[in-house]
């Protein structure tokens, strides 16, 4: 026999808990000559029970009807799916712990970050210590705080021997240029990469042209490239990301970005461009869009993960017209295009495949240009030729 103050102990449940569950007829209590209340071995064991099923997600009242009455079946498995519910959001949250620890992998967390809150993503790298370029390259590459610098040396160590650095074609350069209805005087280039298409603009207008980038050794390639071509007093070089560009509103007459807006969103892109563009001003850009309707779920896997701003071109056109442009003029870019990056990309990834064994940024190279080259069809690039409206 117990008192209640044993029981309790025993249980660690108070005395006035332990009054009410008399109470309610869960245990049965005597008292005895000198005025103290005993409980029995079975109080006890009945009071465990109940504990153990009130762990399980039970009310009071529910634990009381599954001990005095026939076992309620629907009311359990609601419940036994409620902990089970309770159980992976739990296991998420120990999951997002341990990532930011370093103890597990962050690809999961950083793609499911930039699918919910971009741009508080990108933030809240920023706030870790990475600069906006690197935080930039960890949102949408290696995606791993903790081995991200040697990723970042393995990637830039892949493309530091390609000039193209995404899909690209001069004549698809030419055929969108041709759609500007104007000869334009003074174009920005964002995300000029290695200087391909700066050196198309520069051959083939009279205008003066701003390259800007993010990558110091690529705005070195693109003078070397215009110098070669006998066009770099034409251009200009600005060190500098792209979401936050240090040049004066208004002052563009054509902008123009090959490739490079998914990197801060295709929409955040759109709206914060438009004010360095003049009246009646032209944005290119282009983007990879979903070319049908039902992708094979290889490609729509990778890329759901890779790219989890990819749509069709149709609702890219929808997202420019919100933004304030109407469209002159769209088209698919041509398989040139995407034979001209990933052919050499994937003799390069073969290349290296000897000397950089266990590269994980090389592993995930050789999977993009086999998954690309497979499905090009699936999805590919759309060139947009867009006027500010008034």
């Amino acid at each position: 026999m117990y008192r209640i103050s044993e029981l309790g102990e025993l249980v660690g449940l108070s005395r006035t808990t332990l009054l009410y569950y008399e109470k309610l007829g869960l245990i049965q209590g005597e008292r005895l000559g000198n005025g103290y209340r005993t409980y029995s071995e079975r109080d006890l064991q009945r009071l465990r029970l109940i504990l153990q099923l009130q762990a399980g997600g039970l009310t009071l009242k529910e634990c009381q009807a599954c001990l005095e009455a026939k076992i309620d079946r629907d009311l359990l498995m609601n419940r036994l799916q409620a902990l089970d519910d309770e159980i992976v959001q739990k296991q998420r949250s120990r999951a997002l712990l341990a990532s930011l620890l370093g103890e597990e992998g962050q690809t999961d967390w950083h793609d499911q970050a930039s699918k919910v809150a971009p741009d508080e993503h990108l933030a809240w790298l920023i706030k870790q210590g990475f600069d906006e370029k690197e935080a930039l390259r960890l949102k949408w590459l290696s995606k791993n705080m903790n081995e991200h610098e040697q990723y970042m040396a393995d990637f830039m160590h892949v493309f530091s021997a390609l000039d193209r650095w995404g899909p690209g074609f001069e004549g698809d350069t030419l055929q969108a240029l041709s759609a500007v209805p104007f000869k334009p005087t003074n174009i920005l280039e964002i995300g000029c990469g290695r200087g391909i298409a700066t050196t198309v603009l520069a051959q083939n207008t009279d205008a003066k042209i701003t390259a800007l980038d993010n990558e110091t050794t690529a705005l070195e390639r693109t003078i070397e490239r215009a110098t070669e071509a006998g066009v770099a007093e034409k251009i200009e070089t600005v060190n500098a990301s792209m979401t936050d560009i240090p040049l004066e509103k208004g002052q563009y007459d054509l902008i123009w970005a090959e490739g490079c807006a998914y990197v801060m969103g295709v929409n955040n892109a759109l709206k914060q461009w438009r004010s360095l563009l003049s009246d009646n001003g032209v944005l290119v850009l282009s983007d990879m869009v979903w070319s049908v309707e039902s992708p094979n779920p290889a490609i729509a896997a990778f890329l759901g993960s890779e790219y989890p701003d990819l749509t069709t071109a149709a609702v890219r056109i929808e997202q420019a017209k919100a933004a304030g442009y109407e469209v002159i003029d769209t088209f698919t870019m041509s398989k040139d295009a995407w034979e001209a990056y990933y052919t050499p990309l994937g003799e390069r990834v073969a290349e290296l495949e000897v000397t950089m064994t266990g590269s994980a940024a090389l592993k995930d190279i050789k999977r993009e240009v086999e998954l690309m080259t497979t499905y090009f069809g699936d999805v590919n690039y759309q060139l947009f030729i867009l006027a500010k409206a008034k």
